[in-house]
């Protein structure tokens, strides 16, 4: 969700009984703080950081987040070790995203109170072994002891309900929330998403940091790099910098790097958060009364 959730989308999504999370990954710190400011003033309910150990200056949002009291965090892309203790003696809930059971593993010795196990559907943070969430959920909840979190393709209600029966205790959801008014994506991307079909995104850059792409114009010249057996080094250049930004948040569809889940093939309207939240309840309740009905019974 980075260049997607702001504190627009976070606070609509808390305010709507979820737990709305900002993507610290895209932010100066000095952005950063100021979007905690305007969340906390948004909303009087809990809200989390997502935060990228990868991040150079983590240690100015470790701060920033400590000052503002933000209750949970969301690490990613790194050791969890580094800064669970040290969140965690400041009262904040610490969960940590993985995509595999090892990493799963790890991340519970080093203390965090929740896994989120993702798997390779979803649109970032994804596993180099392309473990699907139908496999991994119910591998990583035979290995735990602490809440597991399910991610990675999960859009609807009934995905919702799907993922708790294979283990999961919740789930969390990107891509469902970057076509909403309140996100900070750009138009342009928002209606890529929306127009994105089955088979539109693809895993790539597994040599550097796997992430799923829109099939665009960028993604066809990583193609052609890969034809002609592109370095790790070649492929970092032909990336740059700012690629992410420059599609998913000034709306540059063709050269840009445009990040989405494999559920864009569902999202075919942008609709506020809010709403989004309440269909999601009401399919969960809907489609687990179905399954408790005799419809299921043997």
């Amino acid at each position: 969700m980075i260049w997607c959730s702001g504190w627009e989308l976070a606070s609509a999504v808390s305010n709507a009984g979820g737990l709305g999370i900002l993507g610290s990954g895209s932010m100066y710190p000095e952005v950063l703080e100021d979007q905690v400011i305007k969340c906390k003033a948004a909303t009087d309910k809990p809200f989390a950081v997502n935060l990228p150990m990868l991040y150079p200056d983590i240690d100015k949002h470790i701060e920033t987040i400590i000052k503002h009291k933000v209750p949970i965090v969301f690490t990613s892309a790194g050791n969890p070790k580094t800064w669970t203790a040290h969140l965690k003696s400041h009262g904040i809930t610490v969960v940590h995203v993985v995509s595999s059971v090892k990493f799963a593993l790890k991340a519970q010795d080093a203390g965090v109170d929740a896994i989120v196990a993702e798997g390779f559907e979803a649109g970032g943070h994804n596993g180099r072994d392309e473990t699907t969430t139908l496999c991994l959920i119910p591998m990583v909840a035979k290995e735990l002891s602490i809440p597991l979190i399910a991610a990675g393709g999960i859009g609807t209600g009934r995905g919702m309900l799907a993922a708790m029966n294979l283990g999961a205790d919740a789930v969390q959801i990107g891509s469902r929330f970057v076509a909403t008014p309140e996100s900070s994506a750009h138009a342009n991307f928002k209606k890529v998403v929306v127009d994105s079909k089955e088979g539109d995104t693809l895993l790539t850059l597994k040599e550097l940091t796997p992430v799923r792409l829109v099939k665009n114009e960028f993604f066809h010249q990583l193609e052609k790099a890969y034809e002609n057996c592109a370095s790790p080094e070649e492929l970092t250049a032909l990336l740059g910098r700012g690629r992410a930004k420059k599609g998913m948040f000034e709306g540059d569809i063709v050269e840009g790097e445009l990040e989405i889940g494999q559920i864009v093939g569902l999202i075919d309207e942008i609709k506020p958060a809010a709403e989004i939240v309440a269909e999601l309840l009401t399919e969960f309740k809907a489609a687990l009364s179905e399954q408790q009905t005799e419809k299921y019974q043997f």
